[in-house]
């Protein structure tokens, strides 16, 4: 198969998918006579990351695999096009969410006590309805607390593949910097809806 009909094929799929497409999903879109290799689709999207550069969309990796994303530069003017206003998250939130990333597994306890405040449940609540953290088991001391780490999900919003990839503390953006990004993160992909109540929370 000629190299430009491979990256046609994957370009279209690619935006067809409302979610992120893996290598192995990819590959199965071709039968075993057209032996397509994965070196060669890895080829075509390296190929077609080269073409999106510096356009409206790119085509970006995160842990669940390949999608196509509108770059945070446009968000402004894409943005106009939300009929409603993506949620922005309180700070708490934020250090909360950052906290079990930089420190899982943690306990509920951990967190307060390094934050040396309360985290309130509807915090905690909201990080799992948005798929950002999950329960990976329990602490082997008396009240069994709940070990909290992130997820795949939260990975892909940060347009990670792997938590390793996350940035050293000290280099860290401001969090309305992050709340940029994920307001964009709204508009440029399909994304839950009504999943965050009172994200406002300041505690």
């Amino acid at each position: 198969m000629q190299e430009a009909r491979l990256c046609a094929i994957l370009e279209a799929a690619l935006f067809a998918q409302a979610k992120p497409l893996a290598l192995e999903q990819m590959q199965e879109l071709f039968s075993i006579d057209e032996n397509i290799s994965r070196d060669s689709i890895e080829a075509a999207l390296r190929q077609l990351q080269a073409f999106y550069q510096g356009r409206g969309v790119e085509l970006v990796r995160i842990a669940s695999g390949y999608r196509f994303q509108v770059p945070f530069s446009y968000a402004p003017w894409v943005s106009r096009l939300m009929e409603e206003k993506p949620q922005r998250y309180s700070r708490a939130l934020l250090e909360t969410l950052a906290l079990i990333a930089y420190r899982q597994p943690v306990t509920r306890g951990d967190i307060e006590e390094i934050r040396g405040v309360a985290v309130s449940t509807q915090i905690l609540r909201t990080l799992m309805e948005r798929d950002w953290i999950r329960v990976a088991g329990h602490r082997d001391v008396p009240g069994r607390p709940a070990l909290y780490v992130t997820t795949r999900q939260f990975l892909d919003s940060f347009q990670l593949t792997r938590l390793a990839d996350l940035p050293p503390l000290s280099a860290l953006r401001d969090l309305e910097q992050i709340n940029a990004e994920l307001e964009l993160l709204d508009v440029g992909q399909e994304t839950k809806t009504n999943d965050v109540d009172e994200v406002n929370d300041d505690e």
